[in-house]
């Protein structure tokens, strides 16, 4: 649930300050031609008309004025590394990595300027500490309220996914009733 939340925190704070004529997309798939790949961020800032231009199943990537990822265990690396090089081949000019299990506790980084498959980090910091995002967005992004991941948390969640998990084997190996 903590991913969900700080997606929508994110979300709703950059509603604020979009243009009418853009969007904000959850789960909009990329294409980084650069890298043969579909990215899907947890959120992407796209002007409209993209979309319309577009394929009915995804946008060039290059279209996004931002990309956001919110790290979970599956992810994680993959937004750490993979993701952070094709976006910045793609030339979209800012990515928001949200790293909740990062290895020195929960950080943010805000990436931009792209050239080639790099991004300069224009600022880097610990939840909690506000983020600026520069024009055409001219905000500053309040961490402060984003749900702190917790070992509790994690041990009930995967006791949680393994109960489903057993719910679903179960009903799956069940013979359907004439």
């Amino acid at each position: 649930m903590a991913h969900s939340e700080v997606t929508e925190r994110v979300h709703r704070r950059l509603y604020d300050v979009i243009p009418d004529d853009w969007g904000i997309y959850q789960w909009l798939g990329l294409a980084v031609p650069p890298r043969l790949g579909l990215y899907v961020p947890d959120l992407a800032v796209v002007p409209a008309e993209a979309l319309r231009a577009g394929d009915d199943a995804f946008v060039p990537a290059g279209k996004a004025e931002l990309v956001v990822e919110i790290t979970s265990k599956v992810t994680a690396r993959n937004d750490r590394i993979h993701k952070t090089a094709g976006y910045a081949e793609a030339g979209i000019p800012l990515y928001l990595l949200i790293d909740s299990l990062a290895p020195g506790g929960p950080t943010v980084t805000l990436y931009g300027e792209p050239k080639g498959d790099v991004f300069r980090v224009l600022w880097a910091g610990k939840y909690g500490a506000p983020i600026p995002l520069p024009m055409p967005f001219g905000i500053t992004l309040d961490t402060g309220d984003f749900p702190q991941p917790s070992t509790a948390a994690t041990t009930t969640r995967t006791g949680t996914d393994n109960t489903v998990d057993t719910r679903i084997e179960s009903r799956a190996n069940r013979s359907p009733t004439p």
